[in-house]
Parts: C-alpha cells; sequence; structure tokens
C-alpha cells in the first residue's frame, strides 16, 4: 500500500472541502482499503468521515418511510426489528453479505459504492477497460462469474447484494456536494460508460447522506435469494430480490431485480409486466422467470448463470407467497 495522508474532519462542510479525485472518504473501508492494498486506487489523502455529527447510522421510521443513516452497519440492517417487520429482503440481503466482521464494519453507503471483483479490474499488472484502458479482457477470457447482460463495455458484475433489494423497495438516495440532493436508486445505478467508468452516477466530490425506502404496506411479500460458489460469505453468482403489492391472491404490483448479472443491479420489466394482474400458479412463475432472461447474452464460461436465474426467481416467487 502506498503512503497516504489522513485527515478527520470535525464537519461535512470541511469534509467537502477536502475531496477531489486524489482524496478519498473513509467510513467503514472494507472495499476501499482492498483496492488500496492491491494498487487498483492509490488515493494520496484519506478523509475520514465516519464521525461527522451529519451523517447518521440511526434507522428510524417516519412519513411513511423507513430511513437508513449512510453510516448504517450491514449488521444493524440485518437485526433491526423495523427491517424485519417491514423490508425482509434488506435483512437477507444484509445477513448474506460478507462475514460476520465485515458486516459490523461495512456501512450501507459504502455498499452501494463497492466497486466489482473482477479478477482483471482487481489486478494491478493489467489495466483493463475500467481502469482506463482500452479493453475488457474478461470477454474474451475468465468470465465465469461475469454479465449476462451486455450493457457496457465491461462485463464485471456489480457486487452488492444490498443495491438490487433497494431498486426492488424503490428507495431513494440522498447525497451532499455542494448542495443537497437526492435521486432514485434505480436511476443512481447506471452502467459504466467511457466517459464514466464507475457504475453510478454519484459526483466525484460528494458523499451520501442517507437512503430513504417508502413503508410497504402490510400486503407487501418480498423476499432476496443468492446463489453462490460456497454455502456462506461469498459473492453471488446470481442474486435475486423481489417485491410484490397482492391484492388477495392477485399481484397489484411487482418489481423484480437481478444481482450478480450485469454492472448495476438488472430490474426485469418484461417478468414483472406478466406477474401484474395474475395470480402466482406454476404457469405464470415459469413464464416471469422466463421472461427475465429473454435478452441475455451468456458469454463463454458463463452461460450456467440463465437457467440459475430462472430457478431462483421461481423460487423467490414461491416462498414471497408463502
Amino acid at each position: 500500500m502506498r503512503p497516504f495522508a489522513y485527515t478527520r474532519p470535525e464537519s461535512i462542510e470541511e469534509a467537502l472541502t477536502l475531496l477531489d479525485g486524489e482524496t478519498r472518504p473513509l467510513a467503514g473501508g472494507t472495499d476501499l482499503l482492498t483496492l488500496m492494498k492491491g494498487e487498483i486506487v492509490t488515493p494520496g489523502h484519506l478523509v475520514d468521515i465516519k464521525r461527522l455529527p451529519e451523517l447518521s447510522h440511526d434507522i428510524a421510521q417516519a412519513d411513511g418511510a423507513i430511513s437508513l443513516g449512510s453510516l448504517t452497519t450491514l449488521s444493524q440492517i440485518e437485526h433491526d426489528p423495523l427491517i424485519r417487520e417491514h423490508l425482509p429482503a434488506l435483512g437477507q440481503a444484509a445477513s448474506l453479505a460478507a462475514t460476520p466482521q465485515l458486516r459490523n464494519m461495512a456501512t450501507i453507503g459504502g455498499n452501494v459504492l463497492q466497486r466489482p471483483r473482477c479478477w482483471y479490474y482487481r489486478n494491478d499488472e493489467v489495466t483493463c477497460w475500467l481502469q482506463g484502458g482500452d479493453e475488457c479482457y474478461a470477454r474474451g477470457g475468465d468470465n465465469r462469474y461475469h454479465a449476462i447482460f451486455d450493457v457496457s463495455p465491461c462485463v464485471a458484475v456489480h457486487p452488492s447484494d444490498m443495491a438490487s433489494v433497494l431498486v426492488a423497495y424503490d428507495a431513494t438516495i440522498q447525497y451532499r456536494d455542494a448542495g443537497e440532493h437526492e435521486i432514485g436508486v434505480e436511476a443512481f445505478f447506471q452502467p459504466p460508460t467511457p466517459e464514466r467508468r464507475t457504475e453510478n452516477v454519484l459526483p466525484e466530490n460528494a458523499v451520501i447522506t442517507g437512503i430513504t425506502i417508502p413503508t410497504p404496506s402490510s400486503s407487501n411479500r418480498s423476499v432476496y435469494l443468492k446463489a453462490m460458489d460456497r454455502k456462506v460469505w461469498a459473492f453471488a453468482l446470481v442474486g435475486v430480490a423481489i417485491s410484490l403489492e397482492m391484492e388477495s391472491d392477485t399481484v397489484a404490483k411487482a418489481n423484480v431485480v437481478l444481482s450478480g448479472v450485469a454492472p448495476t443491479p438488472v430490474r426485469s420489466s418484461q417478468a414483472e409486466q406478466l406477474l401484474v394482474g395474475s395470480r402466482l400458479d406454476a404457469e405464470v412463475v415459469a413464464l416471469a422467470a422466463d421472461a427475465a432472461v429473454a435478452n441475455a447474452e451468456p458469454l463463454q464460461h458463463n452461460g450456467y448463470k440463465v437457467p440459475l436465474v430462472t430457478a431462483l426467481i421461481r423460487q423467490a416467487l414461491q416462498e414471497a407467497v408463502g
């Protein structure tokens, strides 16, 4: 790891004045420090935001919504009674992320900003497209764990379990730079482009301050399922987040979001359209599962993800309605 300066500011205003391309904010640090150790990112200055009075680690409910401070840890989310009662899929996603030790450190703000685990991106001996190079080496290389939806020059997948669930719950992200802003989480996550080689649209000199989720109705049914290459503590080969609003035994609204299949969470409008207005019998469940992968374009070594997606969607829909 290269040497760096360290500052603990007294206010968010002071922290924001320090942020630029060479300076990074530090909260839990569970992703940033691994990138620094591998010299994938080499900031000359870290700004500690963990103790800023303007940033919260609280989970609260008010005005028809549940709010998460950006410093809320995954362990808090996993065990919080409000989350368990109203947002069970979020608690499931938190419980499946990383190890208990990392969940104690990792914050929700940092989790949604974490960078891909692609071995080409994480290799300091090559400069892949996402690092600013000209080629995505995974496209013609070892792409077992990579994208099956071709939405970007980069085929690395988004590593966050929480991200897809937040999209399924129609969450909103608050952030602050020179002013205060909010953006729907679905619009926040955007595939990397040549002009912006990140998986989100957060400005470089901004800090996430919180996340707000509309409190689901009592008729909401939600679930997050994740397939891993080992039993626990692994990133998703495929993940499925489902949130359903039910009217009796009929689906009134459906959000179906996939993780582990693209550089950002993938919302399946085709599956959602099939589900809305339908009863969840075996035929509808199968059609929705197939529709979710209708536009998939697997790479040479990851075609197994297509049937894995359909199997997880079937299971998630069955679990969601009991």
